[in-house]
């Protein structure tokens, strides 16, 4: 990493209208410096938990373009395939490469982060108990320790071999000395997990709604994501599937999440609930990056969410730019047969419904919750005039990436924006980790445990709660939803358990940033990828225009040109200024 010195100045001309002395005497007025800023050590903390925000669309530290664009629940979307021309390459794999758009900038960023936490440790260590008192400082170094771990989990699955920067290499101003190759996979990981054991270890236990601050349930759902991350294998196909389990970490993934089925978080009563501004500290969120809207905090533009700016309904937002697309294969996963998903079939045919025209095929009722779609309301709403309805005429480029379009992450219209010419951003939050999510896993361990039966009653817990998701929010779709609790004789074997699990998990949490990292965590992204990439490049999508012409609208072509390549793409490479910074310092990961 580099230690980085800027020189501020009052402003560029005044250099010509000075003399040098004059200029390199200047006393910047705007930052002060470490040992001063080192005495207020809740102050540095502060300045840790203020970077989880302070991302753009170029480096969104939730990952969309990562863990959804580079999956088979999603298109790029944008204007066409130059438009952010950094996601294009990992959504089709086969161009990316070391000096690709936007990755150098995400790993300057995740270490943005991690160096605000090392700074906050050392301000605390120095300065803390004289200033905040003992029992302060320990659980301010504890929330510190979890802010660093969840940046060094961001960096481990994007990037896989990373160097380890902490207090000490601060401190000692080792950063060029410090390499990639100083811990294996296995140890970072290990390191990441002590990180989120010192903070388990000192934090209280939160309620619902006190989500804004690192606290013991949130940390005991990382630890149990790390640990399910390792139970798999290392990462590359070859050392990842069910031939790689590790029961003893599984059995941590349950030790862990026994803490969340202890704690006061749960269900949310309806689907649809969790995913609108109101509810966005709600029951079911564990731990979730704030944000706000300019009305709410009285500032110019509000602790806004920038990172998701790009992915407006193209015509119905100020400046809607129509990123993040589901796919119609998809669309096709949420068929439904007797209630039950159609594993084997269900991307036979194109489907898809259409307001009030149902058919024999039905639909889990999450579909109308997580993909916006043309003849429906968006989001719920309709507005006087039927302006919130997603019509042929609200995608940007459908010849590119089709009709559809994302819901979850944007709050309903009505609601408003904050609106920074030329740019839109939302006041949803970031959520880290909701407790559906987090009981997935926990049945996911529990199968592979051999306690499937467990994991059946959390699945069908879930699935129930889809099934009363339907009267609040989408009545309006209610004769076309169909779903029911899956048999007990699906959880008396591990194969069917699994793929129960694993349907259920990308149903569940569709483009929430997950999809990807699940497939290589279960070792079967190289043969899920290349099947939707042959099949997804013959979606079409067929309607009646305004003119009452029948339109089929192929799209996704571009699909053609896309491969997955494993033992190489389960990771993102080293970005070329790193690894040409100081050269042999780091090494770039395989096949790059």
């Amino acid at each position: 990493m580099k230690k980085i010195y800027t020189l501020l100045t009052a402003c560029l001309f005044g250099f010509t209208a000075t003399n040098c002395d004059d200029f390199l005497d200047y006393q910047p007025t705007a930052v002060i410096d470490e040992e001063t800023a080192f005495q207020s050590p809740e102050e540095m903390v502060n300045a840790a938990y203020a970077w989880l925000g302070d991302d753009w669309y170029t480096q969104p530290f939730n990952l969309w373009p990562y863990g959804d664009v580079a999956s088979d629940d999603c298109l790029k979307g944008g204007s066409g395939l130059t438009d952010n021309w950094g996601y294009h390459t990992v959504e089709i794999w086969t161009d990316l490469t070391e000096t690709a758009e936007n990755i150098d900038g995400l790993w300057y960023n995740l270490y943005c982060g991690i160096s605000r936490c090392n700074r906050a440790l050392v301000a605390l260590q120095q300065n803390g108990n004289a200033v905040l008192g003992e029992d302060v400082t320990n659980q301010r170094i504890a929330e510190v320790k979890f802010l660093r771990g969840h940046w060094y989990y961001k960096l481990l699955i994007l990037f896989r071999q990373i160097p380890w920067i902490d207090e000490n290499v601060y401190q000692n101003n080792t950063y060029q000395q410090t390499s990639n190759t100083e811990f294996s996979y296995r140890e970072l990981w290990m390191k990441v997990i002590k990180d989120f054991e010192d903070a388990y270890n000192v934090l209280p236990t939160a309620e619902p709604g006190e989500t804004g601050r690192a606290h013991k349930i949130a940390a005991a759902a990382y630890l149990a994501k790390c640990y399910l991350n390792i139970a798999w294998g290392d990462g590359y196909e070859s050392q990842t599937g069910v031939e790689h389990i590790n029961r003893e970490y599984m059995q941590k993934v349950i030790d862990y999440t026994d803490d969340v089925v202890a704690s006061n978080f749960g269900y949310s009563q309806d689907f649809g609930d969790i995913f609108l501004p109101e509810y966005k500290n709600g029951i079911e969120l564990i731990f979730a990056v704030q944000h706000s809207d300019y009305q709410d905090d009285n500032t110019m533009y509000g602790r806004a969410n920038w990172s998701n700016m790009l992915n407006g309904v193209w015509g119905m937002w100020t400046c809607g730019w129509d990123f993040h697309k589901p796919s119609q294969n998809l669309v096709n996963a949420y068929k439904t047969q007797n209630g039950l998903p159609m594993f084997d079939t269900y991307n036979d045919e194109i489907d898809y419904p259409i307001n009030g025209q149902p058919t024999t095929q039905k639909w889990d009722p999450r579909l109308f919750h997580t993909v916006g779609m043309p003849t429906f309301p968006y989001k719920y709403e309709t507005g006087a005039n039927n302006e919130y309805v997603l019509t042929y005429h609200n995608s940007r480029n459908p010849s590119t990436y089709g009709y559809y379009c994302s819901m979850k992450e944007v709050p309903q219209r009505s609601k408003g924006e904050t609106y920074n010419d030329p740019w839109q951003a939302f006041a949803m939050n970031d959520y880290v980790f909701r407790y559906t999510d987090v009981m997935l896993m926990r049945a996911e361990a529990l199968i592979e445990m051999d306690r499937m039966a467990e994991a059946g009653e959390i699945i069908n817990d879930i699935r129930n709660r889809a099934a009363q998701s339907v009267d609040k929010h989408i009545a309006y779709a209610k004769e076309q939803c169909e779903i029911a609790s899956y048999p007990d004789s699906y959880f008396q074997d591990k194969e069917t358990a699994r793929q129960c699990l694993r349907w259920e998990r990308r149903l569940e949490m569709a483009m929430e940033y997950s999809r990807y990292f699940d497939l290589r965590r279960w070792g079967i992204a190289s043969q899920t990828l290349n099947a939707y990439f042959q099949t997804e490049q013959h979606s079409v999508y067929t309607y009646t225009d305004d003119n009452g012409q029948t339109v089929s609208q192929p799209y996704a072509a571009y699909y053609q040109d896309a491969k997955y390549t494993p033992e190489k793409n389960e990771f993102l490479p080293i970005p070329y200024p790193q690894m040409y910074y100081i050269p042999g310092l780091y090494e770039q990961n395989q096949g790059y």
